[in-house]
């Protein structure tokens, strides 16, 4: 997955924005001003933190070489994952999904449990 490739697809997720808060080509990928994703995409090797269950994190670490604690981030909700290593496209693209859906908003229920 190259740096385009990654930013297509943070965005392509509903609400998405991207955004540069903390220093120019650092991609911040936000929904509901929530940040679900941060990359340097023109980095070699590319990286992307995201957010992530803590169970599933550790999980991820202990099987994966390219799976790390967030860089610069909280150690129990975040990891970085190094592109084009032993975790592949297909699982960058899940966890990236992950994230958005655990910090995008959700709809309130009205009394009574009823959406």
């Amino acid at each position: 997955m190259t740096g385009d490739e990654l930013r297509a697809w943070c965005l392509s997720l509903p609400g998405a924005a991207e955004e540069f808060p903390f220093a120019p080509g650092l991609s911040v990928f936000k929904v509901a001003r929530k940040v679900f994703a941060l990359s340097r995409l023109s980095a070699q090797p590319l990286t992307v933190s995201v957010k992530c269950d803590p169970e599933l994190g550790e999980s991820l670490r202990a099987s994966y070489a390219s799976i790390v604690p967030g860089y610069h981030l909280n150690k129990r909700h975040w990891i970085t994952i190094t592109l084009g290593r032993d975790a592949g496209d297909d699982l960058v693209r899940d966890l990236v999904q992950d994230s958005h859906d655990l910090v995008r908003p959700r709809p309130r229920r009205a009394p009574g449990g009823r959406a």
